[in-house]
């Protein structure tokens, strides 16, 4: 017997996507390529290679990846409450999660001391190694994020144990696909 919640229609699907079709990491790529191209902007400005451009895509591109953060961050939230506390999984998606708001918080603060350089049309030191401490802390976040998917599985349709998994996605057992001939 499924639940509303197991059919991957409605509401939930804002939050989970449908079976096999996840939202949050679609969303990480608008969120991880705005952040890319904020450091990749800062350091055109720091470097000389652009003036006053470089220092407003910077801010302008943080901010806009602040934004997606919102919608990206509570994606991954609706995932996490979906995994048994206190599994491999979870302490993973935990450490991925923590780390992922850290970097978010780490932005917020290069965004809000670099105000200045978007005034002037120049990136400053401060919030020039803030957006590198924060990229720095994007990538570990990304790459425990990839542990969730590629090491344990998660929301992977052909994992029989795949912790996120819908009723009304049938899952082929390997006794079923060998029947098949698959």
């Amino acid at each position: 017997m499924t639940n509303r919640r197991d059919e991957g229609v409605g509401l939930d699907a804002l939050w989970h996507g449908l079976p096999g079709h996840p939202i949050h990491p679609p969303l990480t790529g608008i969120t991880v390529g705005a952040y890319t191209f904020a450091l990749v902007a800062a350091t055109a400005d720091v470097l000389g290679i652009s003036t006053n451009a470089g220092a407003q895509a910077w801010w302008l591109a943080l901010i806009f990846g602040l934004l997606s953060t919102l919608l990206t961050a509570t994606t991954g939230f609706f995932d996490w409450l979906r995994i048994p506390s206190g599994t491999p999984l979870w302490r993973t998606a935990t450490a991925h999660m923590v780390a992922m708001l850290l970097a978010s918080a780490v932005f917020l603060a290069a965004v809000v001391a670099g105000k200045g350089s978007f005034d002037s049309g120049n990136v400053e030191t401060g919030p020039f190694v803030l957006t590198i401490a924060a990229f720095l802390l994007l990538t570990v976040g990304g790459w425990l994020g990839g542990s969730v998917v590629f090491v344990h599985g998660m929301r992977v349709l052909n994992l029989v144990d795949e912790p996120a998994r819908r009723a009304a996605a049938p899952v082929a057992t390997p006794e079923k696909r060998e029947a098949e001939g698959v």
